[in-house]
């Protein structure tokens, strides 16, 4: 009797050297014999700008949602990027934060923390952890300028070089991890596959960033966060993160008619028009290193795959393909990280009928959390386009506002609104009981008057700056 045939080996092609594509990669290795990054620029080989990616410019931080995420992909990524460099900062342990409803005390909590670091830093880190395992490979140079198939199944990606060579590249799974320029929607209508439904809620908010030499150790330094306060049209926001190499990356944020500029002159008086001065008292006494870089994406964008009636097997959307949110609520690499967890859930099961569409609903409920704290905020900018608050909307703002008014005070209350704020608890977990309770009471404690700063940190401001920040 005849061996049987060989088993032809899988391969997935993932479109997107990004984050989010090289976390769906992650997901992808396990349970297929080849894994291919399709992507359009060179990737760098360190912590270095990567092509493509404006947004790098401006503040990132990892929620603890999103960094158990990506550990639980890659073990061992965290620690990766805290020994190259960032910060593991609690929350709020470790935030001065001035809400719309007053400064939030620094609270001990030992679950909740953001990794702080440059885009470039935790891109590399993340790179390095994926590209190391052998099954996991880049095509440098090269677009995806097509899907093969229909509308039933895709056998693979059409690629395009720069030197205008087109290939053909088959595959038994094609992931769209390519970001806010997805042709994935183009696609799908070019396949027959329509009524697909996309929101855009644009805040139309403008962000100015620069990065500066900390006049002191970054280990331990806190996260600085101003924040806009739309119901007394005081829309300026603004915010330090501690970021590797002992340096501070700012970015100010404005409205459409009062948005900050490129000009170098004008950063620092932008900072000290904020809500309170802390930040360019703060910069007085810093250093900067770069120009400054301005972007106005910041629309929150979303596809709306799973609601499709008609879907092909062996097509996933992970990432800001699927929903791409305004950068201010630090939510994108988090979002990206638990959509790709999902998609390595949904692949744990089996290739089975139906996988796809399984993964794209799995990936879409990842979303909604995020996606209803950055519109539940942004509707209610002047200037936001796409859709105006309702009866409801605003209803919902003024319970928010009571519990970050009732958090300002109290531990219990902080702590829920930091669990669903760090995409651990579901947004209805703010309508528990104990939390009604807690918001119906307030707080008895009185208002901060101030920042809540550490008597290290307000030696920064009196020009006696520490030799080291205290941990």
């Amino acid at each position: 009797m005849s061996d049987p045939s060989p088993r032809i080996p899988r391969r997935a092609v993932v479109i997107g050297g990004s984050i989010a594509g090289m976390l769906a990669a992650a997901a992808l290795k396990e349970h297929f014999d080849t894994v291919e990054i399709v992507e359009a620029h060179a990737l760098p080989t360190g912590a270095e700008p990567r092509a493509g990616v404006p947004q790098a410019a401006h503040f990132h931080t990892l929620l603890s949602g999103g960094a158990e995420a990506i550990d639980e992909l890659l073990p061992g990524t965290v620690n990766q990027l805290l020994a190259a460099g960032a910060n593991r900062v609690p929350v709020t342990t470790n935030m001065v934060m001035f809400s719309p409803e007053g400064w939030y005390r620094r609270w001990e909590n030992t679950t909740h923390y953001l990794i702080t670091a440059s885009r470039d830093l935790t891109d590399s880190v993340i790179r390095q952890q994926v590209l190391k395992h052998p099954q996991v490979s880049v095509r440098e140079h090269t677009k995806a300028v097509a899907l093969l198939g229909d509308r039933q199944r895709i056998t693979g990606v059409r690629l395009r070089s720069t030197d205008g060579t087109e290939t053909v590249l088959p595959a038994q799974l094609v992931v769209d991890a390519s970001g806010r320029g997805t042709r994935t929607p183009h696609w799908l209508a070019e396949l027959g596959i329509t009524g697909l439904v996309d929101e855009r809620i644009d805040s139309g908010l403008t962000y100015a960033s620069r990065i500066y030499q900390a006049p002191v150790p970054t280990k331990g330094w806190p996260v600085i966060n101003l924040q806009a306060n739309a119901r007394c049209q005081q829309l300026r926001a603004g915010g330090i993160i501690p970021i590797e190499n002992d340096r501070w990356h700012v970015s100010l944020i404005g409205p459409p008619g009062a948005a900050p500029t490129r000009s170098t002159e004008d950063f620092l008086p932008y900072a000290r028009s904020l809500r309170h001065p802390v930040v360019a008292d703060l910069l007085d006494h810093a250093e900067p290193l770069t120009d400054v870089t301005v972007s106005h994406t910041t629309a929150n964008v979303r596809y709306r795959y799973e609601r499709l009636k008609s879907w092909p097997e062996s097509l996933v959307a992970v990432g800001d393909s699927v929903a791409a949110f305004n950068p201010v609520y630090g939510q994108g690499m988090a979002v990206a990280a638990r959509g790709a967890l999902a998609l390595h859930h949904v692949l744990s099961a089996g290739l089975t009928n139906g996988l796809a569409r399984r993964a794209q609903r799995a990936i879409g409920s990842t979303v909604d959390a995020a996606w209803s704290l950055s519109v539940g905020s942004d509707i209610h900018f002047p200037s936001t386009t796409g859709k105006e608050p309702t009866a409801a909307d605003r209803l919902l703002q003024r319970y928010v506002s009571r519990l970050s008014r009732t958090a300002t005070g109290s531990h219990r209350v902080a702590t829920a609104l930091t669990d669903v704020l760090m995409l651990q608890a579901s947004p209805a977990s703010l309508l528990a009981p104990r939390v009604l309770a807690a918001a119906a009471i307030g707080t008895r404690r009185p208002q901060l008057d101030g920042p809540p700063l550490s008597p290290a940190e307000r030696r920064v401001l009196e020009r006696d700056v520490a030799p080291a920040v205290a941990e």
